[in-house]
């Protein structure tokens, strides 16, 4: 009892956030294809450290900002744009960003559309001529959604220490898998909407109840993948939460949510070797036990401090 206040005392002091996933993300919209006139929309989390990001169009373009406003977690700004030429073949700078951000950029032209992500090692977007689009920048983006989401990180691990055996651990990750794509397309066409306070209550509470599980005897969850399909579906409606606040501002929705999906599972697949490869090494050693109860009270107490936290929101 006195690790787990320690563990919570620990979190009160650093203030630990599950998550960081927080992109900025700047639309723009060819108005006037003659003469070359463009609506912007640059959204910036206003809770991220650090200054505000600059949006830097080229040289030739004169820009009218209009005031700021909050929309959700993002400060948003509209932006004309009225450029000598089309912005084909130029370049966009953002200056300011903060390590934790990086910028997704769509461009909206009358024919076609042009996405990429740019962050502060490379702040700079050129456009291309020629364009032959595909969304592929949402993969990177769902890679930065589960490696900033701590909640997401600790109930891969806690699910790893509850089941054993290489088929059980293959069944179990393709349940959670098909269960989060699930829920994840269901809630960004909007066929579903659960309130994103509750779902993330609910995330955290997952993680709880596999801490518990951690300490208890080998295969003590009969079908785990059962428990991770349905753990899974919940997780899918907080990775489609994330989706929804920076957008899909391109026609290509479906390709959007399928290479985010993609990021989301290639984050999965480097994420898993290591802890499983640890968890091994440590029944071989006989020091299993004690790594699950460190484990487990670690897991634990990340989930209830989020849930804790989390159920404030929702009532304040």
């Amino acid at each position: 009892m006195r690790k787990i206040f320690f563990v919570l005392f620990f979190f009160s002091i650093f203030e630990i956030n599950s998550h960081e996933f927080n992109p900025a993300h700047l639309v723009i919209d060819e108005v006037d294809n003659q003469n070359y006139i463009y609506e912007a929309i640059w959204m910036y989390p206003y809770k991220n450290i650090g200054s505000r990001g600059e949006v830097i169009f080229p040289n030739e373009c004169k820009t009218v900002s209009n005031d700021l406003y909050y929309q959700g977690r993002y400060l948003n700004e509209n932006i004309t744009v009225d450029c000598n030429n089309s912005l084909k073949g130029q370049s966009i700078e953002v200056i300011n960003l903060s390590v934790l951000t990086d910028a997704l950029i769509t461009i909206n032209f009358n024919d076609d559309a042009f996405e990429g992500l740019i962050n502060v090692q490379k702040n700079t977007l050129e456009i291309p001529l020629e364009i032959d689009y595909y969304p592929s920048a949402y993969t990177s983006l769902g890679i930065s959604h589960l490696f900033d989401g701590l909640d997401h990180i600790f109930f891969i691990l806690g699910l790893l220490f509850c089941i054993s055996g290489f088929i059980n651990i293959i069944k179990t990750i393709t349940a959670f898998t098909i269960a989060h794509s699930i829920t994840l397309g269901l809630t960004v066409f909007e066929l579903i909407k659960i309130p994103q306070g509750t779902v993330e209550a609910l995330i955290a509470l997952t993680i709880v109840y596999l801490a518990l599980e951690i300490t208890k005897k080998e295969n003590s969850i009969k079908s785990p993948w059962i428990m991770a399909f349905a753990f899974g579906l919940l997780h899918g409606l907080g990775f489609a939460s994330a989706l929804i606040d920076i957008g899909i501002a391109n026609e290509k929705m479906l390709l959007s949510l399928l290479f985010f999906n993609i990021g989301i599972e290639l984050a999965q697949i480097a994420l898993i070797p290591i802890p499983l490869f640890l968890i091994f090494m440590f029944k071989k050693y006989n020091i299993d036990n004690h790594i699950k109860t460190t484990a487990s009270i670690f897991v634990g107490g990340f989930g209830f401090y989020w849930f804790i936290d989390r159920v404030i929101g929702i009532i304040l």
